[in-house]
């Protein structure tokens, strides 16, 4: 009787191993410089779907020029794989409001929303690790401006 239960709890285990490394990892958490979060930001991406596919991020970051800017992306994004595993583009759009000096109750031209497009190349490593080169225009009350960033993190 040990025998079999311990054969049969065995079994369960190792299939459950082998179907967990076929799924694909829902969460992860990334600092990334430039694009969607100002000049760095600190953000977590879910992906909503058991495949590559649809997500979403938010996260915190700043930016720095005429003062201190907080920056809270928000996004959403898809994941196109390519025929390298785990290889993958990454198409996205951001709304990022920015409040100088962290103030929440800011006005005028102490608070603004940019909007942001962004396409990247995304990898996942065998380490459940992650990297992301990507290029974006940054539009907002201003101007638009072509804007580049880079963002490497851990998935689960």
């Amino acid at each position: 009787m040990k025998l079999s239960f311990l054969s049969v709890l065995c079994i369960m285990l190792c299939c459950n191993y082998t179907l967990a490394q076929n799924t694909f990892p829902k969460n992860s958490f990334y600092l990334e410089a430039g694009a969607g979060g100002g000049f760095g930001s600190l953000n977590y991406e879910r992906q909503l779907t058991k495949k590559p596919g649809i997500g979403f991020r938010i996260g915190g970051g700043f930016y720095t020029e005429d003062g201190f800017y907080l920056s809270l992306p928000v996004g959403i994004n898809y994941l196109f794989p390519l025929k390298k595993k785990n290889h993958f583009i990454d198409v996205g759009f951001n709304v990022t409001p920015f409040f100088k000096d962290a103030r929440f109750n800011a006005t005028g031209d102490d608070k603004y929303v940019n909007f942001i497009p962004v396409v990247g190349y995304r990898v996942h490593t065998n380490k459940d690790w992650f990297w992301r080169a990507s290029a974006a225009v940054v539009a907002n009350k201003f101007a638009g401006t072509p804007w580049a960033g880079f963002a490497i993190g851990k998935v689960f």
